[in-house]
C-alpha cells in the first residue's frame, strides 16, 4: 500500500490524494488489470473504499481507493463540496493518472464503488468507455435518494423545496465568504443518533461517527449549496443506451437502498449484468460487516478476474 498524490486533470489545481494497493509477487515491467475504488458520500478512502480495495489487491489487481475532490486528504475549496458531476468526473481524472503508470494495463482497467460511489462509478461507465467492467455494492443513485427519500417515497416535484434551499445557500455563502463567514451544511448520514429514522441510518450514524470507522478527514457533512446539483443529478443517465459494459451488482436483501441497485440493473444496456443479493445483509453491512464483505468480495473479485483477464 502506497499513499500517492497527483493532479486532478479536469482541475489541475486540486491534488488528489489516494492509496495504491500492489498485488502479492508484483513484478516489475509487468502491466497488471487496475481497479479504481470510489467511496461514498460523506466518507474517505480509509473506510470501505479502502478494505475493497485492499481485498481485491489480494485477488491479483491492482487497486486505487481515493479521496473525491475537496474532501478528505484531496486539494480544493470548498472543503466538503459534493457535487455529483465533479465526483462523477474525479472518476475519470483517476484513470487519467492511472494511464501514466507504466504497471497499469490501459486495456483492463475496471471500477467499482460504495454507496453513492457506486453511482458515481456507473456515470463515469456510461460516459467513459476505458472502463471495462463495472461493480457495485450498495448502490445508491444520489440524486435519487435526496429527490426521492431513502425509502423511495417522495415524488420528484415534491423535492423542489431542496432545490430552493440549495440556492438560497449558495446566497447565504456568498455573502459568507465575502466576510470569512462559515458555509451552509447539510448531513450526509445522520450526524447524531437521535437524528436517525431507523435502525439502518442509525447504523450509519455509528459507522461515521463512532470508533466502528470514524475518521478526522471525513466529518460527516457535505455543503448545502449543493443541493443545487445533487436534486436533479441521475447517476444512471442514459444507462439504458450507454451502459455496455460488463456490470455486477451486489446489495443486501434487507438495504432500504436496495431499490436503485434494482434500478440500476433494470436500466443497464449491458448484456452482462448478474444482480448478487447477500441475504441478511442491510445498506450498512456491505460496508465493514467481515462475512458480508467476504461474500461481497467472493463476487466481485471473479467477475473482475474474468472480465478483466487478471
Amino acid at each position: 500500500m502506497t499513499k500517492i498524490t497527483f493532479a486532478n486533470t479536469n482541475n489541475p489545481n486540486v491534488e488528489m490524494s489516494a492509496v495504491i494497493n500492489l498485488p502479492e509477487g508484483f513484478e516489475e515491467g509487468a502491466k497488471y488489470p487496475t481497479i479504481v475504488v470510489s467511496h461514498p458520500g460523506g466518507g474517505v478512502k480509509e473506510q470501505t473504499a479502502g478494505t475493497y480495495a485492499a481485498e481485491l489487491a489480494k485477488q491479483g489487481f491492482v487497486t486505487i481507493a481515493y479521496d473525491a475532490s475537496y474532501q478528505g486528504e484531496s486539494g480544493g475549496s470548498l472543503r466538503q463540496l459534493e457535487n455529483p458531476y465533479i465526483r462523477t468526473e474525479d472518476v475519470s481524472a483517476v484513470i487519467d493518472h492511472l494511464t501514466t503508470l507504466d504497471y497499469v494495463d490501459t486495456d483492463r482497467i475496471g471500477a467499482m464503488g460504495i454507496c453513492a460511489g457506486a453511482g458515481y462509478t456507473a456515470n463515469a461507465a456510461i460516459n467513459d468507455h476505458r472502463i471495462k467492467a463495472v461493480g457495485t455494492v450498495s448502490a445508491v443513485n444520489i440524486g435519487a435518494m435526496f429527490r426521492n427519500g431513502w425509502d423511495n417515497d417522495v415524488a420528484d416535484a415534491d423535492a423542489l423545496p431542496f432545490l430552493e434551499a440549495g440556492a438560497a445557500a449558495r446566497t447565504a455563502d456568498a455573502q459568507s465568504l465575502a466576510n470569512g463567514g462559515d458555509l451552509a451544511q447539510i448531513p450526509m448520514a445522520p450526524l447524531k443518533e437521535e437524528d436517525a429514522p431507523n435502525e439502518e441510518l442509525r447504523q450509519a450514524w455509528e459507522y461515521y461517527h463512532t470508533q466502528r470507522a470514524q475518521c478526522a478527514t471525513a466529518p460527516g457533512y457535505g455543503l448545502a449549496r449543493s443541493l443545487t446539483q445533487l436534486i436533479s443529478y441521475d447517476a444512471y443517465n442514459f444507462a439504458e443506451a450507454f451502459l455496455t459494459q460488463p456490470l455486477q451488482i451486489v446489495a443486501g436483501s434487507v438495504a432500504g437502498s436496495k431499490w436503485m441497485s434494482d434500478d440500476l440493473y433494470a436500466r443497464a444496456a449491458s448484456g452482462d449484468k448478474t444482480f448478487h443479493v447477500v441475504n441478511g445483509a442491510n445498506h450498512m453491512d456491505l460496508y465493514d460487516g467481515a462475512k458480508f464483505v467476504d461474500e461481497a468480495v467472493s463476487v466481485l473479485a471473479p467477475f473482475f478476474q474474468e472480465k478483466l483477464g487478471a
